[in-house]
């Protein structure tokens, strides 16, 4: 099959596009596809010539750390859950997330997702046992990877500058669960940050790889208003 790779050799380079051929096994993943090619000592590109090792981040291959997310054939996905036999036709188009600055090929600097939280001035401060009932959104909306795959799609995010996205509303949401005296305060970061600016087209809800509900963080961050 032919693998096509948007590469970057630095941040401050150009980018360029770069084809390989793979020998297509439809029970291996894009990460384990991305492993084999380099696993070769003289890595070549698709018209013989030498190619540097493909960048990408990877931890735990098993959906867990959100380490390998990226753009498959146009779609943000984990690339360690991302089956070939899944792919369409018989090419697969890798890109680095748009929305997040590019260190080297398909890896991406998403440190703004935790700057942000500081910026807003967002933690618990003091602990408080959460209500029972909440136990069960509360184990889910902690799930997040911070894989950054929720902030790809979304029409609302930019450049994290005001408009925090997905991944806030639900560290949002856990905090005001769990915290004995800061409910206001991040109450006004979660209104701030993010309820101004979504226009909830829930499209983090369909890409999200932990199937996190962040409709219903929001439906509760809203009647605490």
């Amino acid at each position: 099959m032919n693998v096509k790779i948007l590469r970057q050799a630095s941040p401050f380079s150009k980018p360029y596009w770069q084809e390989f051929t793979y020998e297509r096994n439809d029970n291996q993943t894009v990460a384990g596809m991305l492993d084999e090619l380099n696993y070769k000592d003289d890595l070549k590109d698709k018209d013989g010539n030498p190619a540097p090792r493909i960048q990408w981040e990877c931890s735990c291959l098993q959906g867990m750390c959100g380490g390998c997310a990226m753009v498959i054939n146009h779609r943000p996905a984990l690339a360690c859950e991302t089956f070939l036999r899944d792919i369409k036709g018989n090419t697969v188009i890798l890109e680095p997330l748009k929305k997040f600055p590019t260190i080297a090929d398909l890896v991406v600097d998403r440190g703004i997702i935790q700057e942000n939280l500081k910026k807003a001035d967002t933690y618990i401060e003091e602990y408080k046992g959460g209500n029972y009932e909440e136990y069960e959104h509360m184990y889910s909306a902690a799930r997040c990877l911070k894989c950054g795959l929720c902030l790809e799609v979304c029409p609302n995010y930019k450049d994290g500058a005001n408009f925090y996205g997905a991944a806030f509303a639900n560290d949002c949401y856990l905090i005001s669960a769990r915290s004995a005296i800061r409910k206001e305060e991040n109450k006004k970061a979660y209104d701030a940050h993010f309820a101004e600016g979504c226009s909830k087209s829930l499209s983090c809800v369909d890409v999200c790889p932990m199937q996190i509900p962040t409709l219903a963080s929001i439906a509760k961050m809203n009647r605490k208003s």
